[in-house]
């Protein structure tokens, strides 16, 4: 292996990460760091003194040039856009441990950031870069990057205050979750939801799974859960994954990836305040085979 071709896999999970943040995609992920590389690649390594900053910095630029792109297609993406769920638990056979994962609820949010902003408070909240040292990567005076940086993170505040629910109550109610919903319990399903919950379901206008719009409030959306889950699937089967760093259900159908699942708590930990379900096949094509249990 090439000099070259080590630093950059010395540095490719960080870059992942980064870009992943960002975007919310693994396959726009997988572009930009082919961009990446080709960029490295066409320089001698020599003639660049901190190959990491060099190689973080033409990965954030690539990801902001992706960001026109993706969003055009949101503008005719059927149904609600989701983040294109990742896999993070230790059985993934394609992706290693990715703690600085963002979870798919604050994904959400930072999508209605700029895309500078975003990048801003990925860099700083996330990766704990300083704002000169962002400055540097976006072309952007520190001034400015502290004014992004003040922007973002009171908007995400304003919509996701950041607790942490431990995960292993995470993993307890999002079970619990599953076996009611799936089971047709709807005085356990109406027990476990808040009176707040909505229900984001992504199909891209591919899956049945999923429908047009989002639903509130916790009894339409147990009758709709109900409603959804009382068609039997041939062959289904539920596996507990750990999916953007949290516990989170993965349903498998004739051994194939249906759907994600995804709850997010109230900052208790008691009931459900969200639930994302991703099924449409485009974005579970990274989903790692079923395992045997």
């Amino acid at each position: 292996m090439s000099d070259a071709t080590q630093v950059f896999a010395d540095h490719r999970e960080l870059l992942f990460s980064i870009v992943y943040n960002m975007l919310g995609s693994v396959t726009d992920t997988e572009d930009v760091l082919q961009e990446t590389w080709l960029a490295w690649s066409s320089r001698s390594p020599d003639q660049i003194d901190h190959p990491r900053a060099y190689l973080v910095r033409i990965a954030v630029n690539q990801a902001l040039a992706h960001q026109s792109a993706l969003r055009r297609r949101r503008e005719t993406y059927v149904g609600s856009w989701l983040p294109e769920p990742l896999i993070t638990s230790a059985d993934a056979a394609d992706h290693a441990e990715r703690a600085d994962t963002l979870s798919l609820a604050l994904l959400v949010v930072l999508e209605t950031l700029t895309p500078l902003e975003r990048a801003v408070f990925i860099l700083h909240e996330v990766f704990a870069y300083q704002h000169t040292e962002i400055a540097a990567m976006i072309d952007r005076t520190p001034t400015a990057v502290r004014q992004l940086a003040h922007r973002a993170r009171e908007h995400v505040q304003a919509r996701r205050p950041r607790t942490q629910v431990d995960p292993h109550l995470q993993q307890q109610v999002t079970e619990r979750f599953v076996a009611a919903a799936f089971g047709g319990d709807l005085e356990a399903l109406l027990e476990l939801l808040a009176p707040e919950v909505t229900l984001w379901s992504d199909g891209g206008g591919k899956s049945s799974a999923a429908g047009p719009r989002p639903v509130h409030g916790r009894d339409n959306v147990a009758r709709v859960l109900t409603a959804s889950t009382a068609r039997p699937l041939d062959d289904l089967d539920i596996q507990y994954r750990q999916v953007n760093g949290e516990p989170s259900a993965v349903l498998f159908v004739q051994n194939t990836p249906y759907a994600v699942m995804v709850v997010d708590l109230t900052p208790d930990g008691s009931q459900v305040r969200d639930i994302y379900t991703v099924s449409n096949p485009d974005k579970l094509t990274h989903i790692p085979e079923q395992s045997a249990e």
